[in-house]
């Protein structure tokens, strides 16, 4: 495999550095996290959860690092966008093209976690999606603590959605979690 084409990758990748994610401004958030900035957030939710569950950590985290590397080229679509576009397929045609040059090895490897995560057969691949919830709702319970109250509507379905018994504690507990006091506590600390 020639370095052009990793690093060509490797800049394609970087591109969701740039990239906000939509569902925020929609709900009047000025300054939403990147695409890059979740998916860092929910690789670290998902090996938690995946330790938890007593589940593949390393396979979790592929999932969640690798899952929206097609926002590079088709960007983050909110939900209003998917009511007018077919843009599961738009993904998965955008990933398959992004991972086509790669070696046989790489493409396999990704096509196969992507192809798992999808079909939401394996626990991993429950866990991986968990961690992307769970994530979206803690940066929600985030904003919504810094005074975007509007943040507060994904509150109301997005639990549904978690299938975990370590998920859904976990959000049990931050839905009255004050995500400011990590801090105040090191504070604290220090005196």
């Amino acid at each position: 495999m020639e370095h052009d084409v990793v690093l060509d990758f490797f800049a394609e990748a970087g591109k969701l550095k740039q990239i906000k994610r939509s569902g925020w401004w929609m709900t009047g958030v000025p300054e939403a996290e990147s695409v890059a900035d979740h998916s860092f957030r929910c690789a670290v939710i998902g090996y938690v959860l995946a330790k938890i569950e007593r589940v593949d950590a390393a396979k979790v985290l592929m999932m969640t690092l690798f899952n929206d590397l097609h926002e590079a080229r088709i960007n983050d679509l909110h939900k209003v966008a998917h009511r007018y576009l077919n843009v599961r397929a738009a993904e998965k045609k955008a990933f398959k093209e992004q991972i086509t040059r790669m070696s046989d090895e790489i493409k396999g490897e990704l096509a196969g976690v992507r192809r798992e995560h999808d079909t939401q057969k394996t626990a991993e691949s429950i866990v991986a999606r968990d961690a992307d919830i769970l994530e979206c709702l803690i940066q929600a319970k985030e904003y919504a603590d810094q005074g975007f109250q509007c943040a507060k509507k994904f509150f109301k379905k997005a639990p549904e959605h978690l299938k975990t018994k370590s998920a859904k504690k976990l959000w049990k507990s931050a839905e009255t979690w004050d995500s400011n006091s990590w801090w105040e506590k090191i504070s604290e600390f220090e005196r």
